[in-house]
This record gives C-alpha cells, sequence and structure tokens, in this order.
C-alpha cells in the first residue's frame, strides 16, 4: 500500500515560520556599497565613515551567527524524526530514502572533486580577496585524520556549542532524533513540540534579522567596494558561475537516475520533464513544482499512486543539490581564504553537509543558505563571514537549486515505480 504520508503529515503537523529575506532590495545594497565604496576610493574619505559601516555590518552578521547552532538543532531533530516516521511506511518509502540517500553522497563527493579541478582551471579574481575584510586573522585549524575521529564525540555538549564545533554537535542531535522516536509516543510528542517551538522561535528573530539585510549588506559591501573596485563584479560573477556548475552536475545525474535506475531514455525524460523544469524556474519553488512534477510523471507512464507518495515526500525532505552547492559555496570561500582541504576535512564536510540537507529542505533559500553553509564551513574550518554578502546574490545560483532539485525528484520517482513494478511482478 502506498496510502501512508508520514513525512508530509508530519510536515503538516510541525509548520515552520515563513520568513522571506527581501531579495530585491539587499541585492540593490549590495549593488549599491560595491557602487558607493567604488566611489569614495581615493576621494580621501574620513576614516570613521568606513568604520561605522563595518560595524553596521559586523552586528548584521553577528545576529545571522547567534541563531545558527539552536535553529540546527532544531531542524536536525524534526527533520530526521520525519525521515524515521517515513521510513516506516513500507517497502517503497524505504526504497526512495534509500535513492534519497545515493544521490546525496553522490553529489557531495562529486563537488569535493570537481569544484577544486574548477578553481584550478579557472582561478578565483584576486579581487575577490575583499570579501575577507570581516574575517578574523585566525581561522579555525585544519584537523588532521587522528583529530577528525577523536573530535566526532564529544565529551560536553554545551562546551562543543561554545566551541561551535559542529561535527560532535552534528551527530548528538542525530542520534537524539533517532532516540526520540523510540520513545512512548507522548514523551515523543512533547520533545518533537519543543523542538518545533525553538526552531519557529529562532526563525522569528532570523526575520527580523532579514528585515535588516538591506541594511547589514550595504555596510559589508561598502567595504569591500573601497578594497577592490570594479573587480568586486567580476569576482561575483565568478562565485555564481563556479558554484551553479556543481548543481549542473546533480541536473545532469537526474537524467542518469532516470535513464539507469529508471529504464527511461533520455529525450523521453528530458521532454516530459521539461514543463516541470519550466514551473521550477518561474518559481523558484519545489513545492509550487508539484503539481508540475506530477504531470510530468504521468507522460513518463509512472503508477499515479507511486508518484503521488514520493513526490511530495521528496518535496517534504529531498534537496538533490544540498550537498553539492553548499560544500561548493564552503569550498569557494576556503580557497579564497587559504584553507587547506585536507582528506579529514573533506570527510568532515560531507558527513555535515548530509546531515544538515536533511534538516534545511523545508525552509527558503535565502534561510537555507546560511543555515545549512554555516554549520559546514564551521565544521571545516572556513570562515563564514563572506555568507553575509554572498546571501545578497543567491537567488541567481538558486535557479540551479530549484531546477536540479525537480528534475532530480522525478528522476528518482521513475526509479522507485521501476523498483515498485519488480517487486509486485507487473510489467
Amino acid at each position: 500500500m502506498l496510502q501512508d504520508d508520514a513525512a508530509p503529515a508530519m510536515e503538516r503537523q510541525y509548520p515552520l515560520v515563513t520568513i522571506r529575506l527581501p531579495v530585491a532590495l539587499t541585492f540593490g545594497a549590495l549593488v549599491g556599497g560595491l557602487v558607493l565604496g567604488m566611489t569614495a576610493a581615493g576621494t580621501g574619505l574620513p576614516g570613521w565613515i568606513e568604520q561605522v559601516a563595518r560595524l553596521v555590518g559586523s552586528l548584521w552578521l553577528r545576529a545571522l551567527q547567534m541563531t545558527i547552532i539552536p535553529l540546527v538543532a532544531a531542524l536536525l531533530v524534526l527533520g530526521l524524526a520525519q525521515m524515521v516516521a517515513a521510513a516506516r511506511a513500507g517497502r517503497v518509502a524505504r526504497v526512495f530514502l534509500a535513492l534519497v540517500a545515493g544521490a546525496l553522497v553522490t553529489s557531495g563527493t562529486a563537488t569535493m572533486i570537481a569544484m577544486p579541478l574548477l578553481l584550478e582551471a579557472f582561478p578565483i579574481p584576486p579581487s575577490a580577496s575583499a570579501f575577507l575584510a570581516e574575517v578574523p586573522e585566525q581561522t579555525g585549524e585544519v584537523p588532521g585524520i587522528l583529530d577528525f575521529l577523536g573530535g566526532m564525540i564529544a565529551p560536553n555538549i554545551i562546551a562543543a556549542a561554545a566551541e561551535t564545533a559542529m561535527l560532535p554537535l552534528t551527530i548528538f542531535f542525530a542520534l537524539f532524533a533517532i532516540a526520540l522516536t523510540r520513545l512512548p509516543a507522548d514523551q515523543g510528542e512533547r520533545l518533537l513540540a519543543f523542538f518545533h517551538a525553538l526552531a519557529n522561535a529562532m526563525l522569528v528573530i532570523i526575520g527580523w534579522v532579514l528585515r535588516a539585510a538591506p541594511v547589514g549588506v550595504l555596510g559589508l559591501a561598502f567595504g569591500v567596494g573601497l578594497k577592490s573596485g570594479g573587480g568586486a563584479f567580476a569576482a561575483l560573477g565568478h562565485y555564481i558561475l563556479a558554484v551553479s556548475a556543481m548543481g549542473a552536475i546533480v541536473l545532469l545525474l537526474g537524467y542518469v537516475v532516470a535513464g539507469v535506475l529508471g529504464g527511461i531514455p533520455p529525450w523521453r525524460f528530458a521532454a516530459a520533464v521539461l514543463p516541470a523544469q519550466a514551473v521550477a524556474l518561474s518559481t523558484q519553488s519545489s513545492l509550487a513544482s508539484l503539481p508540475a512534477m506530477l504531470d510530468s510523471a504521468s507522460r513518463l507512464g509512472l503508477r499515479a499512486s507511486t508518484a503521488e507518495f514520493v513526490l511530495p515526500l521528496s518535496v517534504a525532505i529531498f534537496r538533490a543539490t544540498s550537498p553539492a552547492m553548499n560544500l561548493a559555496v564552503a569550498l569557494y570561500v576556503a580557497a579564497l581564504a587559504g584553507v587547506e582541504i585536507t582528506p579529514g576535512v573533506a570527510i568532515i564536510g560531507i558527513l555535515v553537509a548530509l546531515v544538515i540537507s536533511v534538516g534545511s529542505v523545508s525552509l527558503p533559500g535565502s534561510i537555507s543558505f546560511v543555515v545549512s553553509i554555516g554549520p559546514i564551513a564551521l565544521a571545516m574550518g572556513v570562515p563564514i563571514e563572506p555568507l553575509a554578502l554572498l546571501v545578497a546574490v543567491e537567488m541567481l545560483p538558486d535557479l540551479m537549486r530549484t531546477l536540479a532539485n525537480v528534475t532530480m525528484n522525478v528522476a528518482v520517482t521513475s526509479a522507485v515505480d521501476r523498483s515498485s513494478r519488480r517487486a509486485s511482478g507487473s510489467s
């Protein structure tokens, strides 16, 4: 039976507060701040003006940072509990979750391999160094493999939170979420309600902070414009193309999944999924694309019972590009800051990216950008200060995020449908 709708039901039971980044104003503040900084450079500007702009930007950045750990903790617990509930829905759900895990691991690993090669072939413009203006001189230390293994478990979770040690925090809350599902129903519900309330409280605070995003970004961009001049625009363009390229890998992977696991020729899959892709680009929302995805599944001849179960579940708990593009941002900033990515650091990044992707799927792109990439960067010893400016251009890479996510959702549905047909012995 495919009637169980465990994950979407939990989504309805524990809705998250809806908040939006004032995208147009924030992007305008970024451009305006850069132009003002470029204009002011070399004009003998009083030093206090730059100091005030830096203070405003720094305060806004810290306001974003202070919500990361409690919000990530709450979203991890809710997201993983949701996945455990989905896994109990039956064989089809378990096949779906196995495919999700495989897609997420593949996308994260592909970025770890492809992004350094891309940045080696097309180096970051020197002017991009101005984006590190607010970064402390001492960034996180790069752990060796033994330090990595020893740091996976924290003896004091409070101390780990104080030190923003994201790997042990992520592991702890992942275990906590799984343990929560083993409790008596009434106890589990009370704890889930607590974390739901915690997540919403943090989102309310982030909503307040994001209302001030144009002011904060203006202050940060002004300092960047002073230091880099017009080169800042070239640096942003380079960043957008590099990160979007990692999303394109996931997009192509969707066609591979549909062909190899779904048994659908690429040209037939491309024709069927095109309307859903058009909706994805116009709305930048997987949820808004759900009706179009269901139509694409019908065009492909997938069983309605499979599509009506798997696609809503995909929208609720699966974002294929999350590890790939979030790691791409972290790797870009690492290259910018000169942080060495050792094998141990790469493993840390992939592990954290995989788990964090579970907790960010219900959030708007601009919010998940901060909540998802911040923990990954912290875990890898990468400075997170540049994220406050990069979020202002997230609307452009987010086009690729939504396009690839929608494509992969339909591809995974085709693979699940083929698997369930084989299991039932139908053609």
